[in-house]
């Protein structure tokens, strides 16, 4: 695979995250009962909107600079996704679940936190088994 596309893959990659954030987060879904749990009026900006998606793109990117490092483009798009899954998962929905035990956090919020990263790893799984090679 080229530069071109490998940095193509990546950039969707991070910007997935925020088609599913976008959405996950919403009225329509998790954003009313995540704010209540945090405490957070859903109608007032938390930090300065350019900072906040920024730093969270960033992130996003090197996550997805990560996820690729450590799997390539695996030989099939079941074997991506599952990957995905498993990131997801076992890394970050599980390090949530400790730190959201230690800070008293409610179980609600870690299902919806974990199940937005777990569906974030399965996208860039998805992302990278669907790429050209």
């Amino acid at each position: 695979m080229g530069i071109g596309s490998q940095i193509g893959m990546l950039a969707a990659m991070a910007l997935s995250v925020f088609v599913i954030g976008g959405l996950w987060y919403s009225k329509l879904l998790f954003g009313a009962r995540w704010c209540a749990y945090a405490g957070i009026d859903m109608d007032k900006p938390q930090g300065h909107p350019a900072r906040v998606f920024g730093i969270s793109l960033l992130f996003s990117a090197l996550a997805a600079i990560g996820f690729v490092f450590v799997f390539g483009q695996p030989a099939s798009l079941h074997l991506s996704v599952h990957n995905g899954l498993m990131v997801g998962f076992f890394f970050v929905f599980t390090s949530f679940g400790i730190n959201y035990q230690f800070a008293n956090r409610p179980w609600p919020m870690l299902l919806i936190d974990g199940g937005y990263h777990l569906l974030q790893f399965a996208t860039y799984g998805l992302i990278v088994g669907l790429w050209p090679h």
